[in-house]
């Protein structure tokens, strides 16, 4: 007998919604998303999707009523819970634009619960679009199957980041003038914990007394080489991720 196909296909659209989803509801979906369901997947009625809200975790829907500029989606499956996230903290400074949206990125495909902007005496991007760091967070979920997205916060500037830690947290800061091996550190430390990575140029003297200061603060070597600020960011998270069990 033939073999009976995975249902739903691997091939079915997910999409991000802020409506609450909940068995039996009818969303209606237009604008960008209507396009890309209709239009670029060529969606007809019946056929699946797969949809999250940051809460109650993913669904499966039909599609019902698709027209060019619109459809509605029938909510008939609950697939799973909101995934577990692990308590990890992206704290970096803002960077060029492109740069700063793959952060962002890799921030959610790598697990992050929040990023945090910090601004530092060598950052040379001082606005965020906040929006479009949120637009490509949704898409990286979307795309690697997270159920959680990551908080985005305001920008902070470094001292205020630092007055404010919260006791339990550990705080991994990226030191360019030598730290212990990441790896080791991170896998020695269990609980709540947020990786600091500073802008191009690096931190300054003084704030890299600031940061020592902190009784939370670990100073980590991210291997032999000098990476740029983005490649930082996401081999500190990938290292935590890999030293907590998560990978």
């Amino acid at each position: 007998m033939p073999a009976t196909p995975a249902w739903p296909p691997d091939s079915t659209p997910r999409l991000y919604v802020e409506q609450a989803l909940a068995l039996g509801a009818r969303l209606r979906i237009d604008g960008a998303q209507a396009h890309y369901l209709a239009g670029v997947m060529r969606l007809k009625p019946d056929d699946p999707v797969l949809l999250f809200d940051d809460s109650s975790g993913e669904w499966l829907g039909l599609a019902r009523d698709v027209r060019k500029r619109d459809l509605t989606i029938e909510i008939t499956r609950h697939l799973r819970p909101r995934e577990p996230v692990p308590d990890l903290w992206l704290c970096v400074a803002p960077i060029k634009k492109g740069r700063i949206d793959w952060v962002a990125e890799k921030a959610c495909e790598l697990g992050a619960a929040r990023m945090v902007p910090v601004l530092t005496r060598r950052t040379i991007v001082d606005r965020l679009n906040l929006d479009r760091l949120r637009a490509h967070m949704i898409e990286a979920a979307e795309q690697c199957g997270r159920t959680a997205l990551p908080e985005l916060v305001e920008p902070v500037k470094l001292a205020a980041l630092l007055a404010e830690w919260p006791p339990e947290r550990a705080l991994f800061f990226a030191d360019e003038s030598g730290g212990v091996p990441a790896f080791a550190a991170m896998r020695a430390h269990a609980g709540p914990a947020a990786i600091l990575i500073g802008p191009e140029g690096g931190f300054t003297p003084e704030e890299r007394e600031a940061i020592r200061a902190l009784p939370q603060a670990v100073g980590v070597a991210l291997g032999p080489r000098i990476l740029r600020a983005e490649t930082a960011a996401a081999a500190a998270l990938a290292v935590w991720m890999a030293a907590a069990g998560d990978w």
